[in-house]
């Protein structure tokens, strides 16, 4: 396994890096009090290039091919330029579980329709997976899409949706022949506007404030074969596949703002005296700075990894599961140590150190809990 990095690779990162502190930084506070998502940012992230990331060049991307390591590295930069973790949370939804699937999954109809305008902000994309009944367990999702002439029947409803409430598009996935378990179920692409759908409100939330929220309804909508992604059952390989990618990608924003979290810090508790000396001199302070140093390193080991198996093709459950577990969990630890280096100015929020807290327990509970990882941990080794 190779960790090392281009010069090319390096040169982006830095790239990203600065324009994220040059242009995705303002009003952050805000719009972080309401709740409000910047279509701005979003539009100037695809400017720049990111949403391109996800799609091959023909289709609006960066290169020939989707790379994995360039982006998981850009996405690391992204985190670590931008303040706002709900940016990254949001373009790596649509990025990984929307755009890439249909790359790899996508007819050419499809492809040409949709790719190029999610890679240039012209439409945005989102993924309907969880319900009220069936978060982790997927397999008792009660939408159902029914085959009828010419297409399909879609009833039910999506719970807890990233971008939801404002999305042009949604792969949504449903039971197409409940009798086949895994296999019975497809995705299937339904754009806004059509009869029969609708989305809830934005909903307020605990932390990643500025990432819209909300719920997909279907009430006989009527979807065209055409809109349906890959083949009938496939859908099952389609979410395993997504998944993968997107907890790389959400995890490195992550490890990103990690990384700004513990540099902001180490220069705080430098400059802070009490008693006649800095407090980074005292060994209580000293060694909450050591373990957020540890989380940070052990986090971008387990991150790279998991970047260099999917480049190579590899399957990583395990090796997904404990990076989500193990990052999003050293995110909130060591947001809490952050608040305790700062002291009584980092609980207000005035600072800007206790939004860290809130978005990095968002990070927990998205994309699949801690005690979900822990299950598909223990399950991958025979338990």
């Amino acid at each position: 396994m190779d960790l090392s990095w281009t010069k090319e690779q390096l040169d982006y990162k830095k790239k990203v890096i600065d324009f994220a502190e040059k242009n995705l930084n303002n009003a952050l506070s805000d719009r972080d009090k309401d709740c409000i998502f910047s279509r701005e940012d979003w539009e100037k992230c695809a400017g720049f290039g990111i949403q391109g990331l996800a799609s091959p060049l023909e289709y609006g991307g960066k290169n020939n091919e989707v790379d994995i390591l360039t982006a998981t590295l850009a996405m690391e930069g992204l985190g670590y330029g931008c303040r706002d973790n709900g940016l990254p949370f949001s373009l790596n939804a649509q990025m990984w579980t929307v755009q890439l699937p249909i790359v790899q999954f996508g007819s050419e109809f499809q492809k040409n329709k949709y790719l190029k305008p999610m890679a240039l902000a012209k439409l945005i994309g989102c993924h309907g997976l969880t319900e009220a009944n069936a978060g982790s367990d997927v397999f008792n999702m009660e939408t159902t899409a029914n085959k009828v002439e010419g297409g399909y029947i879609l009833n039910g409803s999506k719970r807890l949706i990233t971008l939801g409430p404002i999305a042009d598009i949604a792969l949504v996935f449903a039971k197409t022949n409940p009798k086949l378990g895994k296999w019975g179920i497809s995705g299937f692409i339904v754009e806004k506007g059509t009869r029969g759908f609708s989305v809830s409100e934005n909903q307020p939330k605990m932390g990643l404030r500025t990432v819209p929220i909300g719920d997909l309804v279907f009430e006989d909508c009527f979807v065209p074969e055409e809109n349906r992604l890959g083949k009938e059952g496939a859908g099952w390989s389609i979410t395993i596949t997504s998944l993968e990618y997107d907890r790389c990608s959400i995890l490195a924003s992550q490890l990103g703002a990690m990384e700004y979290q513990l540099e902001s810090t180490i220069a705080f508790v430098k400059e802070r005296k009490q008693f006649g000396k800095s407090i980074g001199e005292f060994q209580s302070v000293s060694n909450r700075i050591a373990n957020m140093k540890l989380r940070v390193e052990t986090s971008r080991l387990l991150l790279y990894q998991v970047a260099w198996l999917k480049s190579q093709g590899k399957p990583a459950m395990m090796e997904t599961a404990l990076l989500k577990l193990h990052l999003s969990e050293s995110f909130v630890a060591s947001s809490m140590d952050a608040i305790r280096c700062h002291g009584g100015s980092g609980y207000l929020t005035e600072y800007e150190i206790e939004r860290n807290l809130r978005d990095a327990v968002g990070g927990v509970i998205y994309a699949g809990t801690s005690d979900i990882q822990r299950n598909i941990i223990s399950k991958t080794l025979g338990l």
